[in-house]
């Protein structure tokens, strides 16, 4: 019954321009799926009471990818039914309310897509060489991800 048109695919981008919910989530969408689980992580204007102007991402871009890459084997193992995966990470400059990244997933099921869309996420903030810059009125800080495996190891 599949169609080899529609084998499972990856579409992973990092770009610098405003990312699109609807480009992200049309690309995983499979006549075979009834599920299509999106994540979009967005820019807010406050961290810990100061006020956030904008974020600022810079990445490793070609490590990243590999990373990303690596997230969407893992999940292919661990949701066999996971039909399509998106990856698209924004870098440079994010105005509030914006994308920073946008994930999604499509599967027959909605457990499968939802589970894979959690774990693409908390992955990627864990493994993959993007860092985030957050803008405040009158100062800067480079920014950790909690998850972070190497920022971690020394503590």
């Amino acid at each position: 019954m599949e169609d080899s048109r529609d084998a499972p695919k990856d579409f992973i981008k990092l770009k610098s321009e405003k990312l699109s919910v609807d480009e992200v989530s049309e690309l995983v969408i499979s006549p075979y799926c009834g599920a299509v689980s999106l994540f979009i992580g967005t820019t807010r204007n406050n961290f810990e009471g100061k006020k956030v102007i904008h974020l600022e991402y810079e990445a490793y871009t070609s490590m990243a990818e590999t990373e990303i890459k690596k997230i969407c084997r893992d999940v292919r193992q661990k949701w066999p039914s996971v039909k399509h995966i998106a990856v698209h990470h924004r870098l440079g400059v994010v105005p509030i309310t914006e994308a920073s990244v946008i994930i999604a997933v499509s599967s027959p099921h909605r457990t499968e897509s939802l589970e894979a869309v959690m774990y693409c996420i908390n992955t990627l903030k864990a493994s993959v060489p993007i860092w985030k810059k957050e803008i405040y009125e009158d100062e800067y800080s480079w920014k950790e991800n909690k998850e972070c495996f190497w920022a971690n190891s020394e503590k």
